[in-house]
């Protein structure tokens, strides 16, 4: 089952979506998706794109924007790159025809928006749902071309490195893919492949995150012999709705920011005992409070309490939080909401330079897969979608520079010497079990002796994941989990190598910030 094209790309994000684009009417172009290609965090994202668009907003003001966000760890020339860029990318999208939300009496002709962090208003958006107009309107234009084929349900396996053949080069030919609906792995050669898997939420019992962001492009690559940077920097959100059936439903911090009060079991506030602005204080102040409160007291979950609002009002303003919560027996207009913090953003992953390469020749990574050093520490709101885009120009203009390469003949997948797994419950306790720990000990406020038994436990599991995965045939649970394993480890890496706490690194053992900001950058063994 080998397939070659010019271009493999795995995942189909709006950065996987966009390179598609600028590539196909020269290439042939794969993208592969792991469930439907509209599944993605992109699709999720209800803010804008951030980018210099109004004459009383400046490029430098962005950057320093970004540099105060990012705790002074942001890359100066990656930071320069994406702002310098972004109005290119913007354009490129009005071009490609994204509904964002039209304001005749503005200059520009659409709205812009102010976001928590930016000093003027530069958010261009979709009313409130900006990444699912950017992944819709690119859904319908990949879906057309005749130069991309779209393989759903597919999730790759490992890429395929020339080395690993006993071939001289060390570039990457593309990878091994699992077809889910058919149970079988099929060999996909390309001159370049891109990585763009996006994040790694799931690896946390609470996330906003879709379930497919289980870190597969940052463990592939690390298996490559790529670098990976800044693991420890996991954005949480602060309120996200805790029930059973509520899957990774956020509770807008508008709620907060109209008179929501946050409050224990038994009625009492704690916010003003962390921060003089109480429940108005910044997102990582908040998530901190809230884990250390729920962490204090044993709780499962603290309550949102916005009750004593006029009904009607809660309706009008917040429609949509009050319609779900009524679904699951939650009234919003009676008693406060059951929440918790929510993995939301990894702002490490895969070391690429400014053309979005990889450490591996032929090898790509763009979007929250990668670390451009743009987001330092901490993520600025809305500069995340505008690194995609950019970074996803830049790797498809380094790609169509290249002269076309003949691709060796490649092995199929060998499965000769494996057999049906007999006990599948292994992989359904282990990932419990890993998501439970990390949460636990890795979660937003740290102490090096969690962080080590945290180390301790994946060790124990990466074993035994490794050996299932020696002797049984692949499976979409195993491949997912044993790339978490990857990444839980890589996370846990780099904050016991932070001795200091900085943006959403927080170490109850090292609480100062150092004076030199340093990125965390982590080497395989195998380079």
């Amino acid at each position: 089952m080998s397939k070659q094209y010019d271009v493999l790309i795995l995942g189909s994000g709006a950065a996987g979506q966009s390179i598609a684009l600028r590539l196909a009417d020269k290439l042939r172009v794969a993208l592969i998706t792991k469930r439907a290609i509209s599944d993605s965090a992109s699709a999720w994202a209800q803010g804008g794109i951030a980018a210099v668009l109004d004459t009383s907003d400046s490029i430098e003001a962005h950057i320093q924007d970004t540099y105060i966000a990012g705790g002074g760890l942001c890359d100066p020339k990656a930071t320069r790159y994406v702002v310098e860029h972004g109005k290119a990318a913007i354009e490129w999208l009005i071009g490609r025809g994204v509904p964002f939300t039209r304001e005749d009496q503005s200059s520009l002709g659409y709205h812009l928006t102010r976001e928590g962090g930016h000093s003027h208003r530069r958010i261009i958006h979709a009313a409130d749902a900006t990444g699912a107009a950017v992944q819709a309107t690119l859904t319908d234009q990949v879906s057309k071309h005749p130069n991309i084929d779209i393989l759903e349900n597919h999730i790759a396996v490992d890429l395929i490195l020339g080395d690993k053949l006993g071939l001289p080069e060390q570039d990457c030919l593309g990878a091994y893919v699992l077809d889910i609906a058919n149970d079988r792995v099929e060999t996909i050669g390309a001159r370049n492949t891109v990585i763009a898997t996006g994040g790694a939420g799931k690896v946390y019992l609470y996330t906003t995150n879709p379930s497919v962001a289980t870190g597969d492009g940052i463990a592939m690559a690390w298996r490559a012999g790529c670098r990976v940077a800044n693991m420890e920097f996991i954005q949480f959100h602060p309120t996200c709705l805790y029930h059973p059936q509520a899957k990774s439903f956020l509770i807008s911090e508008a709620v907060r920011g109209e008179g929501g009060l946050l409050r224990l079991p038994d009625g009492t506030r704690f916010m003003p005992a962390h921060d003089e602005r109480a429940e108005l204080a910044p997102r990582d102040i908040v998530a901190r409070a809230i884990d250390f409160e729920m962490k204090k007291h044993g709780l499962d979950c603290v309550y949102l309490d916005i009750s004593h609002k006029p009904a009607e009002w809660l309706r009008e303003h917040f429609p949509n939080i009050h319609a779900r919560c009524l679904e699951l027996g939650i009234d919003i207009t009676r008693e406060g909401i059951p929440v918790v913090p929510a993995a939301h953003y990894t702002c490490g992953g895969i070391v690429t330079d400014l053309a979005a390469r990889t450490d591996v020749p032929n090898l790509y990574s763009v979007g929250e897969s990668a670390y451009t050093g743009l987001h330092g520490a901490n993520r600025l709101a809305s500069n995340s979608l505008l690194e995609c885009l950019v970074f996803g120009e830049a790797a498809a203009n380094d790609i169509l520079s290249q002269a076309k390469r003949p691709l060796p003949k490649l092995p199929d997948w060998d499965e000769s010497r494996v057999t049906d797994a007999d006990e599948e419950v292994v992989i359904s306790h282990n990932w419990a079990e890993l998501r439970r720990f990390m949460w636990d000990y890795v979660g937003i406020v740290r102490t090096t002796k969690r962080l080590q038994r945290a180390q301790h436990r994946i060790r124990l599991l990466a074993r035994e994941i490794n050996e299932f995965y020696s002797h049984f045939r692949v499976s979409n649970d195993l491949i997912e989990l044993r790339n978490l394993v990857v990444t839980a480890d890589l996370i846990v890496r780099c904050a016991l190598r932070r001795k200091e706490s900085r943006g959403l690194h927080s170490s109850r053992d090292y609480p100062d910030t150092l004076p030199v900001a340093r990125p965390t950058i982590l080497r395989p063994h195998r380079r």
